[in-house]
């Protein structure tokens, strides 16, 4: 599978604004086998913060489905024919106090062949994608679990 990560970026945060909105960036977005990995920035500005001084919770969260939005373009962008991606259900973890700015990296959690096999025999497949999200210095802040499907065309 070929993915060409600037053009993935771009055509994600054009069709999400609220990402744009809040200066959500793809930075990366790696496909090694069924290994496959985004990342996502969010700037540290004020107009994000929480009472902490620290990015919004509705940021971090923002983020992370982001980066997870990534990971399932990149899995199945090129199958988008068969049927639309839908987030499903998220399970979020604040572990540490968010400051500065944080990025986000998701990586898939099923083989691609696995998801498109149950798709094609006419199943709603779901899949999830772990993401954490670190600060500056590595700490991680947040984790979450985003669990896809891909509901079919009819």
């Amino acid at each position: 599978m070929t993915v060409d990560p600037p053009t993935l970026a771009a055509g994600l945060i054009a069709a999400v604004p609220f990402a744009r909105t809040i200066g959500i960036e793809i930075a990366d977005v790696r496909v090694d086998g069924d290994d496959i990995t985004a990342t996502a920035t969010l700037p540290d500005e004020e107009r994000l913060h929480n009472h902490v001084a620290g990015p919004h919770a509705g940021a971090i969260f923002t983020l992370a489905e982001t980066a997870s939005g990534a990971v399932v373009m990149a899995a199945f962008g090129e199958h988008l024919a068969l049927g639309t991606p839908l987030a499903v259900r998220s399970d979020i973890a604040y572990r540490k106090l968010a400051v500065g700015p944080v990025q986000a990296v998701a990586r898939l959690g099923r083989p691609v062949r696995d998801v498109l096999a149950e798709l094609a025999a006419g199943e709603r497949p779901e899949f999830p994608v772990a993401v954490e999200v670190t600060r500056a210095d590595g700490a991680v802040t947040t984790e979450m679990t985003v669990v896809w499907t891909i509901r079919p065309h009819r």
